[in-house]
């Protein structure tokens, strides 16, 4: 795992998938991160890709039922 610090404003970018990152706003112990990404790149939150995970393994349906949430 890379671990990096950025501040206010400052974002990260991985060039091979066109994806941005920037930290938006930080308040207390939590952030809000702006997420710039190509439409057929899907983002998930862990918690929702762990779901969606558990029920593809539970209907056999592919991972196509993943879609791009914004929010």
């Amino acid at each position: 795992m890379l671990v990096l610090s950025r501040k206010l404003q400052e974002s990260i970018t991985l060039p091979d998938s066109g994806v941005t990152i920037t930290v938006l706003r930080i308040s207390g112990e939590r952030i809000q991160l702006g997420i710039e990404a190509p439409k057929e790149v899907s983002i998930l939150r862990e918690e929702l890709r762990d779901k969606a995970e558990v029920e593809a393994a539970t209907t056999a349906e592919p991972h196509g039922r993943w879609r791009r949430l914004v929010n």
